[in-house]
Formats: structure tokens, C-alpha cells, sequence
């Protein structure tokens, strides 16, 4: 099948198969004229890879991983490249949370201004002479 085929079996769009390609993600045969043909095959992947990106993977990671989902067998590296993977988000995740703890205090003090908070509802200060 061709790309746009692919494309529109997978929902995904030419510029992401062809991204998917370059990562080493997914191979492609080319015609003589250079077009790019899939097997049926590319669908499966296409839709595996799509689930490990929406998992937070990046294609780095990804990339290993296919050996294993090829042979049809774990390892005990795969296993703890997903479990850094899970550790990296948590981390993001704990990241995010103070985030918006800082932000939703940016948002009651703005909500309910003090002159600590806010310069101009300050006593101006005597002018010196």
C-alpha cells in the first residue's frame, strides 16, 4: 500500500509516517520511481507506535523497543527502559502539580489583591522635602 493508504487506514498523516520512517520506526520499500510502499504489516505498527508516543514514550525510546515487540519477547532491558519511562512522567507529573499550585496561588491573589501583593494599592510614601 502507498503512504496516503497508510495514512488513512492508521488516521495518521503522510508527515507523521514519514517522520516514523526517518526515527527508524517503521520501513517503507520504494517503487523504481521512489515512491514508498507498506506491507499490511505497517498498519499494526503504525498503530503500536502511535499508542507509544500517546504513552508519553519519545521516539528514541520507542526505537528500542520495537526488537522486543518484533521477537515477541520481553527483556529485562526493555522492562526497565518502561519503567524509566514511567519514572520520567511521574517526575513531569509531580512538576505539573507545583505548577499549578503556584498558579492557582497567582490566581486567588489576583482575585482578591493585597498591597503585599500589589504594589499599587501601597499608602503612597511621604515625599521628601
Amino acid at each position: 500500500m502507498r503512504i496516503g493508504d497508510l495514512a488513512a487506514a492508521t488516521g495518521a498523516s503522510v508527515r507523521s509516517l514519514r517522520y516514523y520512517e526517518e526515527q527508524g520506526l517503521l520501513v517503507a520499500t520504494r517503487t523504481p520511481s521512489g515512491q514508498r510502499t507498506y506491507g499490511a504489516p505497517a498498519v499494526e505498527r503504525v498503530q503500536l507506535v502511535q499508542q507509544l508516543f500517546a504513552a508519553g514514550l519519545p521516539s528514541r525510546t520507542i526505537v528500542q523497543l520495537l526488537p522486543c515487540v518484533d521477537s515477541g519477547r520481553a527483556t529485562p532491558e526493555s522492562f526497565a527502559l518502561l519503567v524509566s519511562e514511567r519514572d520520567r512522567i511521574t517526575a513531569q507529573l509531580a512538576e505539573l502539580e507545583a505548577a499549578r499550585e503556584r498558579l492557582d496561588e497567582v490566581i486567588a491573589i489576583s482575585e482578591h489583591p493585597t498591597p503585599e501583593h500589589c504594589p499599587a494599592l501601597r499608602e503612597p510614601q511621604a515625599q521628601a522635602a
